[in-house]
C-alpha cells in the first residue's frame, strides 16, 4: 500500500504518471485505483457518519498549540506534557485535573507517602500519622483523614509544622483535608472551626449535669462528677461520660488522678471545683482549688489547659474527709449528717455574727434549723442575712425567726434559708434579756448556672 503508515504520506505507484500519446497500462492504473479507493475509505468523514477503527494519533502539540484542537478556538484542546502526561488547555492557558481519589482503611501508625496523593484514609483506631517531608511531597500534594475508632495524631516531619503547630490531634468521630505547600503543611481549617465552634461569639455561663457525689468505693477522698458541659463567656467544654478526681494528690489529667491545684488536703477546708479543657484536644478535666475565684487558681500544673468556670464544691471535715453530701437540682447542696454549727452558744442584744459550715469567700445561701431558749417567758431571736446590716429583734422592730418563749426556759423551734457573706457568717440579736441558741447546718445553696 503506497501510503506511509508513519508519515501518513501517500506515493503513486509505478507507472502511473502518463505522457502524450503513451498507450496506458492497466496494471498500474488498476493498483492505483484500488490504493485511492482504499484511501477514501479509511478516511475519517468530516460529517462524523463514520467511526475511528483504529486510536487516533495526534500531534504532541503545545499549552499554546495543542495537538487536538478547534478550529474556532485553536488554543483550547489537548496536548503531550513532559513525561508522557496528558495535558489540558482553555485558550492558551493549562488546566489542572485531581488524580483519582484512593480509599483505603488503616488500623494502625501510618505513614502518609508521595503516592497518596488525593488518598482518603480511614483510621479505625487511635493512630499516629507521620508525614513525610514536605519537600518530598511537594507542593499541591493533598490528603484526607477520617479519625472513626479513636485520636489520629498527625505528626508532620522533623521540625515541619501543620497549621502552625507541631503537631494535630484530630479527634475521634472528624476528618481534615491537609495540604502540603512543599514546605509546610496546612488543613482546611474546618475541623478547628467545628472544634472550636462552641467558643465562636456565642455568650453565656452554665452548667449541665457534671452533678458532684461522693465516690461509692472511696466516699472520703474521691469526687465524681457525671456527664455534662459547662460554658462561661466564649468558653466551653463537655464530657460525654462520668469523670472522678481525688483530693489526696496534686492535679495529673485523667480521670481518678489527683485534684488539687497545690499542696495537700486540709481540714474544714472549701474546695472548689473547676471546669478544665485540655488546649490541644478539648478534652474535659477537673481542678479542685481552696480560691472562689479563677484568678486565685494556681496554674502551675495546668499549662495547656483553659479553666472554663466553677462547677460546684466540696468540704472536708476535722479529719481532712470529704463530708458526705447529695447534690440536688439548681446547686442545692445537703449534708447527709446535719452540722451542728451552733450548740447552745450565748446570743444577747447586741447583734453578732456567727461562722458556718459552708464554703469561704463566696455568698451562699445556708439551709438552717434552730432551737432557742431564754430564761424569760418573751423572747425571740432574729437570725438574718449579714449584707442587711444591724437589725433589732423584736416585734416593734425587725421581727424574728425563732421564739418566742412563752414558758421560762422552755424551747423554741424554728427553720430558714439565709445568705451568709463570704466569710461564711450569719449575723444573730436577741429580742430581749439573754438566752442560748442551737444551730443545725442541712447544707446550703451554691449557684454554679444549673437550671435543672
Amino acid at each position: 500500500m503506497p501510503r506511509n503508515p508513519s508519515t501518513g504520506v501517500y506515493s503513486k505507484p509505478a507507472g502511473t504518471t502518463p505522457s502524450v500519446g503513451q498507450v496506458i497500462d492497466p496494471v498500474p492504473w488498476n493498483a492505483l485505483t484500488t490504493d485511492l479507493g482504499n484511501e477514501i475509505t479509511n478516511s475519517l468523514p468530516r460529517d462524523g457518519s463514520a467511526p475511528m477503527v483504529a486510536p487516533l494519533k495526534a500531534a504532541g502539540g503545545t499549552v499554546s498549540g495543542p495537538g487536538l484542537g478547534f478550529a474556532s478556538t485553536p488554543q483550547t484542546g489537548l496536548y503531550l506534557k513532559g513525561g508522557g502526561l496528558l495535558g489540558f488547555t482553555q485558550n492558551g492557558v493549562d488546566v489542572s485535573f485531581d488524580k483519582a481519589s484512593v480509599y483505603a482503611a488503616k488500623s494502625g501508625d501510618y505513614t502518609a507517602l508521595a503516592s497518596d496523593d488525593n488518598a482518603v484514609h480511614r483510621f479505625t483506631a487511635a493512630a499516629t500519622l507521620t508525614l513525610t517531608a514536605a519537600s518530598t511531597l511537594g507542593a499541591n500534594w493533598h490528603y484526607c483523614v477520617i479519625a472513626d475508632g479513636g485520636d489520629v495524631t498527625i505528626d508532620p516531619n522533623g521540625v515541619e509544622t501543620i497549621d502552625g503547630a507541631t503537631m494535630l490531634v484530630l479527634k475521634d468521630g472528624y476528618s481534615v483535608n491537609i495540604i502540603c505547600s512543599g514546605a509546610a503543611f496546612f488543613t482546611n481549617k474546618l475541623f478547628a472551626r467545628i472544634q472550636s465552634k462552641a467558643d465562636s461569639s456565642a455568650v453565656g455561663d452554665f452548667v449541665v449535669g457534671l452533678i458532684l457525689s461522693n465516690n461509692g468505693g472511696n466516699p472520703n477522698t474521691h469526687i465524681d462528677f457525671t456527664a455534662g458541659s459547662a460554658r462561661s463567656g466564649a468558653s466551653f467544654v463537655s464530657s460525654a461520660a462520668s469523670f472522678t478526681k481525688r483530693v489526696t494528690g496534686t492535679f495529673a489529667a485523667g480521670t481518678g488522678a489527683g485534684g488539687l491545684d497545690a499542696g495537700a488536703v486540709a481540714a474544714n477546708a472549701a474546695y472548689f471545683t473547676y471546669a478544665l479543657r485540655k488546649d490541644a484536644d478539648l478534652s474535659f478535666d477537673v481542678v479542685l482549688s481552696t480560691s472562689p475565684t479563677v484568678g486565685g487558681i494556681t496554674t502551675t500544673l495546668l499549662t495547656g489547659y483553659t479553666i472554663v468556670k466553677c462547677i460546684g464544691v466540696v468540704l472536708t471535715d476535722g479529719s481532712s474527709n470529704i463530708r458526705p453530701f447529695v447534690l440536688y437540682p439548681r446547686d442545692e447542696y445537703t449534708f447527709l449528717t446535719p452540722v451542728k454549727d451552733a450548740v447552745s452558744v450565748a446570743i444577747s442584744t447586741t447583734s453578732a455574727l456567727l461562722a458556718l459550715t459552708v464554703p469561704n469567700g463566696v455568698k451562699v445561701k445556708a439551709k438552717l434549723r434552730f432551737e432557742f431558749t431564754s430564761s424569760a417567758t418573751t423572747n425571740a431571736v432574729l437570725l438574718s442575712d449579714p449584707a442587711q446590716g444591724v437589725l433589732v429583734a423584736g416585734a416593734g422592730s425587725d421581727g424574728a425567726n425563732v421564739g418566742t418563749i412563752q414558758v421560762a426556759n422552755g424551747f423554741a423551734v424554728g427553720s430558714q434559708e439565709i445568705w451568709t457573706n463570704t466569710s461564711r457568717q450569719i449575723r444573730m440579736t436577741l429580742g430581749g434579756a439573754t438566752g442560748s441558741i442551737w444551730i443545725w447546718n442541712d447544707g446550703f445553696h451554691f449557684p454554679c448556672g444549673r437550671s435543672s
